[in-house]
């Protein structure tokens, strides 16, 4: 048997807990017929939860939310053994689940129309309507908080889900669909488990009118074919290669410790992780310096999986082979499950292995760049589109950065953060349209006009 988290048999999948390798479970999967058969019951749902008032569903809504916190410990337990994130972390992805809950609860009912200036007689206007079943693909290394922003955006519009977690975190996707699945009307929200396979199944379910995934740029762009031939909308959030630019003017110290937060966060098994480091050679010694000693200092959480950190340690390998340098980290450890140390490299160009390909580990790969334009215009050579950050104390910098970097959500001063209520549409490679946020709603609904003159009476 295989060492890897997930181990696919015929009929079933056996997950071993990423922290020690020992085995903690399994799930069944799914066939094709299975599929379908949930497919029919979220369309079969649907009429009467569309017809359902929206304050009604936003109450629904609310108590699945108070459900989901009532078992946060449970479920945050669950999620450590099939991908083995820290507790915090796994507390943290639960507490922002049930708040984004909260909040489409509250917004959905106010998701409205507008009105239309037409002729003086007559009525017109925009109504937003359900798209039907929505089917959610969602990940494993935040696996509660992004089903639940998909999941609560689709259900508090009147749609019915089809949700599949992944392979790698099938126990966690299973309770959560336990937790909220009771707080709703039945069949509103239907999970079925499995690899591949039973992702392909349900997104070509020509059942299926929206899909919503998250997860890797191959499987996006799989799926995008596939809603090609079906008409289902799409939404996906997908991989990404993030830059960070550290400029001459800032404290070296203070931009190492936003690169190591941008690069080390979850195991660097973030999609916005920060993957490729710009430093201005003015304050390069000493960023490198606090960075190693940053990441000497951190102490993680394994990778998800033994194929996982095989692929990180390859990159790493790549990029050695090609002339860069690990200043800590790079080498396996010895041990059970699946660690990988935190590791930076320095000497990087923009042809190292660990700058041309996402690398979904704790890696900070840095080049050292003469000037501002040179960070920049390597920044921007990148087929991914869906974050970077900006470290700088030149306002025209920032703004020069802010109009020139083909993605999604450009950061000034911070790797992380932003106001509630902030979306985002990836580009490139890493996707299209609004994976969270309010504007996630829009994605969710359709645009119906109605033009109402009156009528010629006898």
């Amino acid at each position: 048997m295989s060492d890897d988290t997930a181990i696919r048999t015929r009929d079933e999948i056996v997950i071993r807990d990423p922290r020690d390798g020992t085995v903690t479970g399994s799930v069944p999967v799914a066939d094709v017929a299975e599929v379908r058969a949930a497919v029919a019951r979220a369309r079969a749902a649907q009429p009467a939860w569309r017809a359902t008032p929206a304050a009604e569903r936003g109450r629904t809504l609310r108590a699945a939310a108070h459900a989901l916190a009532e078992r946060g410990a449970e479920l945050a337990e669950v999620e450590q053994r099939d991908n083995g994130r820290l507790r915090a972390d796994a507390d943290g992805g639960i507490a922002a689940a049930v708040d984004t809950l909260l909040q489409y609860a509250e917004s959905a009912p106010l998701h409205r129309g507008r009105s239309l200036r037409g002729a003086p007689d007559a009525l017109d206007l925009t109504r937003a309507e359900p798209r039907g079943v929505v089917a959610a693909v969602t990940p494993w290394n935040d696996p509660i908080a992004v089903a639940a922003g998909l999941i609560g955006a689709a259900v508090a519009t009147g749609n019915t889900v089809v949700h599949k977690p992944s392979e790698r975190c099938p126990h966690a996707g299973r309770l959560l669909g336990e937790i909220l699945a009771a707080a709703l009307p039945p069949d509103v929200l239907v999970t079925v488990l499995g690899g591949a396979d039973v992702g392909e199944a349900l997104v070509s379910s020509p059942g299926v009118d929206v899909v919503a995934h998250v997860g890797s740029t191959a499987a996006g762009e799989r799926i995008a074919r596939m809603t090609a031939l079906t008409g289902a909308h799409l939404v996906r959030e997908n991989g990404g290669n993030d830059a960070l630019i550290v400029d001459a003017d800032v404290d070296p110290r203070w931009a190492a410790a936003q690169a190591a937060l941008g690069a080390f966060a979850n195991s660097g098994q973030i999609c916005t992780a920060v993957e490729r480091i710009f430093v201005h050679r003015a304050v390069a010694q000493e960023f490198t310096s606090a960075l190693v000693a940053e990441a000497e200092s951190r102490t993680l959480a394994p990778l998800v999986d033994a194929r996982m950190r095989d692929e990180v340690h390859a990159q790493v390998t790549a990029s050695l082979a090609d002339g860069a340098r690990a200043l800590t980290g790079g080498t396996m450890p010895d041990g059970p499950g699946f660690r990988y140390p935190a590791t930076v490299l320095v000497g990087c160009t923009p042809d190292t292995a660990v700058f041309r390909q996402e690398t979904f580990g704790p890696v900070a790969p840095v080049m050292v760049v003469d000037d501002f334009d040179s960070a920049l215009r390597h920044a921007v050579q990148d087929a991914y589109g869906l974050a970077a950050t900006v470290l700088t104390g030149d306002i025209a910098h920032a703004h020069r950065a802010i109009d020139a970097l083909p993605v999604g959500t450009v950061k000034i001063n911070a790797v992380f953060g932003g106001a509630p209520g902030g979306s985002a549409q990836p580009r490139g490679r890493s996707g299209s349209g609004f994976g969270y946020g309010p504007e996630l709603l829009d994605e969710m609904t359709s645009v119906k006009v109605v033009h109402m003159a009156p009528a010629v009476t006898r």
